[in-house]
This record gives structure tokens, C-alpha cells and sequence, in this order.
């Protein structure tokens, strides 16, 4: 049976930040005494945190999946995967530290998510190219 141990740990990393962000919405909410909608800019800049991070770790765990069990070498698995952890961390902190506008963390963030998404889209096509001839 295949197993996706690398995988596995960052999806698991990346899980208990992203129920951290949650949280972080839910703390504004019940501060701000709003159940639906984003009409206060805290709140707004909590979902908005949540929402980036809701848009990309998905399609980054799949990709690290995909390279993984078709024999990526573990040490590029595991580089992007420290890379876009802790470009998520970087943008996250730098989204709220900037209010939402320019921040180094977010933009640092914001690049370094983009290379390690598309370094693990470039392994999976020269991986992959053998097979599709």
C-alpha cells in the first residue's frame, strides 16, 4: 500500500494553522457580535487570512501528494514543503500586521507560496513525462 508519510506531516502542519486562522474568525465574530458577513475590518482582515490560506494549502497537499507517490526525492518534497509553511506563516503574519495592505511578510509570503506550488508542479511534469509518451 502506498504511503504518503511527508505528505501526511505537512497536511497535518498545515491543519492545526489553518484551524488556528479559524479560530481567529471566530474570535473576531464574537467579538465584533457579527455571525454572518465581514462588516468590521478586523473581522474582515481575520477571514480574508483564512480564506488565502483556504485557497492554496489544498492544491499544495495534492501536488506534494502527487510527487511523492510517484518518487520525488524526499529532500525536494521536504524543502518545499518547510518553504511554503513558512511562507504561509510569513503571509499570514504579514496580512495582519500590514492591516491588508503592503506588508514584506505578505508579499515575501505571497512569492515564496507561488515558487514552492509551481517547483512541486515542475517535479510532477519531469516526473511525470516519461509516462505520458
Amino acid at each position: 500500500m502506498p504511503m504518503l508519510p511527508i505528505t501526511a506531516l505537512y497536511a497535518s502542519i498545515l491543519l492545526f494553522f489553518y484551524l488556528h486562522l479559524a479560530f481567529q474568525v471566530v474570535k473576531a465574530r464574537i467579538r465584533y457580535a457579527r455571525g454572518l458577513g465581514y462588516d468590521h475590518e478586523k473581522l474582515l482582515l481575520a477571514g480574508r487570512i483564512h480564506g488565502n490560506a483556504s485557497e492554496y494549502i489544498p492544491f499544495f497537499l495534492i501536488l506534494m501528494g502527487l510527487a511523492e507517490i510517484n518518487g520525488a526525492y524526499s529532500i525536494v518534497v521536504h524543502g518545499l514543503g518547510v518553504a511554503f509553511t513558512v511562507a504561509r506563516f510569513l503571509h499570514a503574519w504579514g496580512f495582519r500586521k500590514g492591516n491588508g495592505l503592503k506588508h514584506a511578510g505578505r508579499y515575501w509570503g505571497t512569492v515564496i507560496t507561488w515558487l514552492s506550488m509551481a517547483g512541486l508542479a515542475l517535479t510532477n511534469l519531469v516526473i511525470g513525462a516519461p509516462y505520458l509518451i
